[in-house]
């Protein structure tokens, strides 16, 4: 078993890790796609928010049937935590393992794996979130389905860096 992380934009090369605009609607922040060949087990996952939303807000971790459209993670973006271990599985592509949707897709099915509250008052919830789970609660993510990140915050866009570490 091999150990992998990936954030919600492209592996930083000569900037730093950029943050990415929640919107003002429900919006896939990062998004990862199960082969037809492959489950994995989530290990831990997070985010940081820049500022607090206008209005109260949450960020959700959840297992859902239908993808999202996204910007494409390259190979490089799906990081091993192991330097040896060999590329991830996570199949790449619009309608794969990417962030920063631009459509969501009409989910029928999904299981909620962790939700965070944002509020809209300085200091009320945290702007950094972090969860690791137990060895016998982590989640498991079928094969052919989609991981998502998703933040809603509804009167005013804040920046959002998230991350999710699996086992595969």
């Amino acid at each position: 078993m091999h150990r992998y992380r990936t954030w919600n934009g492209p592996a930083p090369t000569s900037a730093a890790q950029a943050s990415v605009t929640t919107g003002t609607s429900i919006k896939t922040m990062l998004q990862l796609a199960t082969p037809s060949t492959r489950q994995i087990q989530l290990i831990s996952w997070g985010f940081t928010v820049d500022d607090p939303p206008g209005a109260d807000g949450v960020v959700e971790l959840l297992q859902v049937d239908v993808a999202a459209t996204v910007t494409a993670h390259v190979a490089s973006g799906v990081q091993p935590l192991d330097p040896n271990a060999p590329a991830s599985l996570m199949t790449l592509g619009t309608s794969a393992t990417g962030y920063t949707a631009t459509a969501e897709g009409t989910v029928t099915a999904s299981r909620v794996f962790d939700v965070v509250a944002l509020s809209s008052a300085t200091g009320e919830s945290p702007l950094t979130y972090a969860y690791q789970w137990m060895p016998d609660e982590r989640p498991i993510v079928a094969v052919s389905r989609f991981l998502r990140v998703r933040a809603t915050t509804a009167t005013t866009a804040v920046d959002l860096r998230c991350w999710v570490c699996w086992d595969e």
